[in-house]
């Protein structure tokens, strides 16, 4: 099966080897990976701010990209791929935009997503040894509606053992510009998060969205917690 990727903004600067090992994954799943070189920021911190009009440019670009073909779209964040998802809202005063903003965000997916609904891949034949807890970010189970997919791909990693948390579903309170905007009580909600997470005692924090893992990640290493942060990528790659 052929595939587009979208690597998103995150993994680009800042994760490279999100990006790398969703890639690898992938191609071991028995996918060939394009990649649209036009491709670039979809526009989510301009959008999740207020600013729709002059995001448009930014969304247009993206929807040009991946309408070279009719393979599906892959991408390793959440967040992203719900901003994709709703460009024909925001670009409803363009029908015509937004038949093409359709189109695209038809055919894209998140990760787990696409792994486990459309590839029919459970077991992806990972080996991780430790304790676990998941965090399922805002993105995913609010927006996309991806909540047992991640579940699925994690109980068949060899060795690892996922714990429940007090509030699991609980936003971490990164929430885009949100952090900046309301940082207090960002702060609050981050700290209520590391302190569930905590509780359990962990080797590992995991989870599907770069930023959440940051956020959380962020206030664990500030208040010294030994817990090692992995996006589910990483762990899917383990052997």
């Amino acid at each position: 099966m052929k595939v587009n990727f979208f690597v998103t903004c995150l993994c680009d600067v800042v994760k490279s080897e999100v990006a790398k090992k969703t890639v690898l994954l992938l191609e071991d799943l028995g996918c060939e990976i394009l990649f649209p070189k036009e491709q670039g920021c979809c526009g989510q911190p301009s959008l999740n701010s207020g600013y729709i009009e002059s995001s448009k440019p930014a969304m247009k670009s993206l929807i040009c990209a991946f309408e070279g073909n009719d393979f599906p779209i892959v991408t390793p964040a959440g967040s992203c791929a719900a901003s994709v998802k709703k460009y024909p809202e925001y670009l409803a005063d363009e029908p015509e935009w937004a038949e093409r903003a359709q189109k695209v965000a038809d055919r894209l997916f998140e990760l787990t997503q696409f792994i486990v609904n459309h590839l029919g891949i459970k077991n992806v034949g990972a080996r991780l040894e430790g304790k676990a807890v998941y965090h399922p970010s805002c993105s995913l189970i609010r927006k996309l509606g991806v909540r047992e997919e991640p579940l699925d791909l994690l109980s068949q990693v060899e060795g690892l053992d996922m714990l429940p948390i007090e509030n699991q579903e609980t936003c971490c309170g990164f929430g885009g510009t949100f952090s900046i905007k309301m940082s207090e009580i960002s702060g609050e909600m981050v700290k209520e998060k590391v302190r569930h997470i905590s509780t359990a005692q962990p080797d590992y924090l995991i989870g599907a969205d770069i930023s959440c893992l940051m956020n959380i990640g962020g206030r664990m290493q500030r208040e010294g917690k030994p817990v090692k942060v992995m996006h589910i990528v990483d762990v899917l790659m383990s052997r």
